[in-house]
């Protein structure tokens, strides 16, 4: 693709898209590249300067512990970034699997699928975390398959609403014509003519991920101190806001740069591709 294309390309999307693609990869670089930019260790505590303020020595402060805020903001995205990309894939393979499944086979079989994705759906995401991590621990894995537990029903139910036109198509009844199976139909025929519905819901789904990952560390069950995290960095420094507030409000900033950027992004992208934003309020 040339650069004139690319550029073409660039400028259908708008120019609120790409300010929300571009706050999501600063935020995405800052944290991949932290170990190499981090000032301090952001673990390395310090008791002789303990809740200082901004200076040219600490940007930002320090924390009730001596640590670097600067340092710890720019290392706590990883987990969240990780486990949100980890968890928002899973989710989206497998919701898209089951909904294009029950959108194929009509009848008893899509009543089915349907009924057990609406009892999922009818309890709030985090009841269904806080269950999950509270019986199997609060490791990286287990908070992964809980997060993809809980979010694939909500995908089931946008795949399966954008897959149903698409099976009336000529070019599905005349695969279906010729006898081929399901999995193949679904895979060939289906799911590329829906990927647009799918990339934002990707896009959707990870912002609300990665506020119920920061969510989880906040109440405690995410990473264990004193490893930086953006939602543990809230829960520590909030009884020191009027002290020394940076060691609150860095992470907080860092987190509504990438969540907002992420819904500029998504709203962007469904507009780019005419995607129903009433189908993507399924949550």
């Amino acid at each position: 693709m040339s650069v004139v294309t690319a550029a073409r390309r660039a400028k259908r999307l708008g120019t609120v898209t790409l300010v929300g693609i571009a706050m999501v990869a600063i935020i995405v670089l800052l944290t991949i590249l932290s170990p190499i930019i981090s000032p301090y260790d952001p673990i390395a505590s310090n008791a002789d300067q303990v809740l200082l303020g901004s200076s040219w020595e600490h940007w930002l402060g320090t924390d009730a512990y001596g640590r670097d805020v600067l340092s710890r903001t720019l290392e706590g995205g990883r987990f969240a970034l990780l486990v949100s990309l980890l968890a928002t894939s899973i989710s989206v393979v497998v919701g898209t699997f089951v909904g294009t499944i029950a959108a194929y086979y009509e009848g008893w079989i899509d009543g089915a699928i349907t009924r057990v994705l609406d009892a999922l759906l009818a309890v709030p995401a985090i009841l269904w975390l806080l269950l999950i991590v509270s019986v199997f621990g609060t490791g990286t894995w287990v908070i992964v398959v809980a997060i993809s537990v809980v979010y694939s029903p909500a995908v089931a139910r946008i795949t399966r609403a954008a897959a149903r036109p698409v099976l009336r198509s000529p070019y599905v009844v005349a695969a279906q014509s010729r006898g081929e199976m399901s999995l193949p139909i679904l895979y060939r025929e289906v799911i590329p003519n829906i990927l647009d519905t799918i990339l934002v819901e990707f896009a959707m789904r990870a912002c609300w991920v990665i506020l119920l990952v920061s969510t989880l560390s906040f109440l405690g069950f995410g990473v264990s101190p004193p490893t930086p995290d953006w939602g543990l960095m809230i829960q520590e420094n909030r009884t020191a806001l009027v002290v020394a507030p940076m060691g609150t409000l860095s992470p907080i900033i860092a987190l509504s740069v990438l969540v907002v950027g992420l819904n500029l992004a998504a709203d962007g992208l469904g507009k780019y591709f005419g995607v129903d934003r009433a189908m993507r309020g399924v949550a």
